[in-house]
């Protein structure tokens, strides 16, 4: 059976600007924050969402049953809670917003939901979609295959966790720096860093050398937290000895601030 590739890998696009979402509870839920910007184009959203409050009692009321805090990825690339929502709140939000968006936003809203009642009915469709996304941004065929291979170790090492009891959340990102710190020689905020990123997803913008060492890192099978922290370690430096046999042989880095961000301004490495 094939494993499904979450479409939450990257923020879904609407008139090419980005709505974060997070995959709980076997629901979409979306940052309000960023709806109330697509729909109002507003300098202050915060401020924006206070006065609609204030306009909209009913909705004030139940605010806080719209609102769900989630953990997500902020403008500045760190994790924090935000107010998230489900398709019914998105809705119900969008009756307190005047704008010739939200009739194209309902329907996008409406597209988003039904590719995922598609997935679960057919999971390969998930698959198809990450591919037509990555060929859209202009991928080869070549890296797409390395990105989806690498996502299928990436799940075989969390349900691996999952089962030994690590948390998902802070243990997994402990564990997964650990791997990463051993064979690339830099921690995953310092990778994005050389890279130019923020809170775009670090895989998305590896090079096809650094999606192979990721996944060899990354297969060695472990179990638990505690007990997960030296086969972390011994995965990471089984790549980190292939890594640099391979800068010797060719005289290059494979760490490379290589990214696939639109006018990029790529960092040199030191």
């Amino acid at each position: 059976m094939k494993k499904i590739v979450q479409t939450n890998i990257h923020p879904k696009i609407f008139e090419e600007k980005e709505i974060r979402r997070v995959w709980h509870e076997e629901r979409w839920f979306f940052s309000i924050s960023d709806i109330v910007q697509v729909l109002t184009d507003s300098k202050d959203v915060k401020e924006y969402i206070k006065k609609m409050k204030t306009r909209d009692t009913e909705l004030s009321v139940k605010w806080g049953t719209i609102c769900t805090p989630l953990d997500v990825v902020s403008k500045d690339g760190k994790k924090r809670k935000e107010n998230m929502s489900e398709l019914q709140g998105v809705f119900r939000i969008i009756q307190s917003i005047s704008s010739p968006k939200a009739e194209p936003f309902k329907n996008w809203l409406a597209q988003v939901g039904r590719e995922r009642l598609e997935e679960m009915i057919d999971p390969e469709k998930a698959l198809n979609r990450s591919r037509e996304y990555w060929q859209k941004h202009g991928r080869s065929e070549k890296w797409i295959q390395q990105r989806m291979m690498g996502q299928e170790t990436r799940n075989k090492l969390t349900d691996y966790w999952k089962g030994s009891g690590v948390q998902e959340g802070k243990e997994y990102a402990i564990l997964a720096d650990i791997i990463h710190s051993e064979w690339a020689e830099i921690s995953v905020k310092d990778h994005k860093k050389i890279k130019g990123l923020k809170s775009q997803n670090l895989r998305d913008h590896m090079s096809e050398a650094e999606l192979i060492f990721t996944a060899l890192a990354e297969s060695e099978n472990v179990v638990g937290f505690k007990e997960n922290k030296i086969p972390a370690k011994r995965g990471g430096k089984i790549a980190k000895d292939a890594k640099l046999a391979l800068e010797e042989k060719t005289g290059k880095k494979v760490v490379s601030n290589e990214n696939y961000l639109p006018n990029k301004k790529n960092r040199k490495i030191k």
